[in-house]
């Protein structure tokens, strides 16, 4: 329990600063066989600058960057909003009257875990506003919570890499998974949206024991890839029965993008997060050119995508 006059003593401090910022990493998730449980911070950010104000200004909301236009500047709306609402609620304390800054960098609705840099950014600025009284492990928790699974917020909130997993009293276990630096993620993002309530909506209700063993074999040979960048086990590894075989149709062109993947030196191609974002691995000297052939491949598919090589975000969210 955080003394109240220590608790005062933080709050002033804030009060004088005026500004806080707060910089959150894209997210891929599942990484082929790890659904729901395995997700990996990239070198993509949202920065959310929480300025105050004078005392009856209100809650403000400003946004700029990639696709500024589309998010909502309601503070009713704004899942960032929401979720500083929501912290705040939950501690029986009332915010100050604030400007939000949103700089987006993560495209909106692709599978880079845009949402989760929006729940790991609001929490993270309304517990520094209020004087820090939750620490890192209780503002996971309730990011979970909120998102309704880790797989990206564990890893925007951590950075690297994160597996993630229940003990016998439903508590979470974040494992952070070592990513061998000779495997570059290269991500190609399509023009066009894929939300992740559609893509969950075409998941079986229940799968067969072979496509749950095969999975669960799939997934440790994963972790032990990524660890020592083997790359015939990486290979091997990225296979998954679970969520892509019913999502890849959801994906115009991406049959194209599978075709001419395989002749390159890449390791595999799997769906970022819901997708549509697709994630190559590949190895560094290989990886620029990995991303011409995904990205040309798509545009010769008729859809418009940017592909960029990426790194592993080690950091996770930063408060400044």
């Amino acid at each position: 329990m955080v003394a109240q006059d220590s608790l005062e003593k933080r709050e002033l401090l804030m009060v004088e600063a005026r500004r806080i910022c707060v910089s959150v990493p894209a997210t891929t998730a599942n990484l082929g066989p790890g659904f729901d449980c395995l997700g990996a911070a990239l070198q993509l950010y949202n920065r959310f600058t929480f300025e105050l104000g004078e005392a009856g200004t209100g809650f403000e909301v400003a946004v700029s960057g990639l696709e500024a236009e589309r998010v909502n500047r309601d503070p009713r709306q704004n899942l960032a909003c929401q979720v500083m609402s929501q912290l705040a609620t939950k501690l029986g304390r009332s915010l100050p009257d604030l400007r939000l800054y949103i700089d987006l960098g993560v495209p909106l609705a692709r599978g880079l875990g845009s949402s989760a840099t929006a729940i790991i950014g609001g929490l993270l600025g309304a517990n520094a506003l209020l004087g820090s009284p939750l620490n890192q492990s209780e503002l996971l928790n309730l990011a979970i919570e909120i998102e309704g699974h880790p797989d990206n917020v564990a890893p925007a909130l951590l950075g690297g890499c994160c597996l993630s997993a229940t003990d016998a009293n439903e508590q979470w276990q974040i494992c952070s998974v070592p990513w061998h630096a000779s495997i570059v993620p290269v991500v190609a993002i399509p023009d066009f949206e894929l939300s992740t309530r559609e893509a969950r909506a075409v998941l079986p209700g229940t799968v067969s024991r072979a496509d749950a063993i095969f999975n669960t074999a799939h997934l440790g040979l994963l972790l032990r890839a990524l660890e020592t960048g083997n790359s015939d086990w990486l290979r091997a590894a990225l296979m998954d029965r679970l969520h892509q075989p019913y999502r890849w149709p959801l994906i115009t062109g991406v049959t194209a993008v599978q075709t001419e993947l395989l002749k390159t030196a890449a390791y595999g191609l799997v769906i970022s997060g819901a997708g549509p974002t697709l994630l190559a691995l590949a190895p560094a000297n290989q990886a620029e050119a990995v991303a011409q052939v995904m990205q040309a491949a798509w545009q010769s598919a008729g859809v418009k995508a940017q592909a960029k090589v990426l790194a592993l975000d080690t950091q996770g969210a930063s408060l400044t």
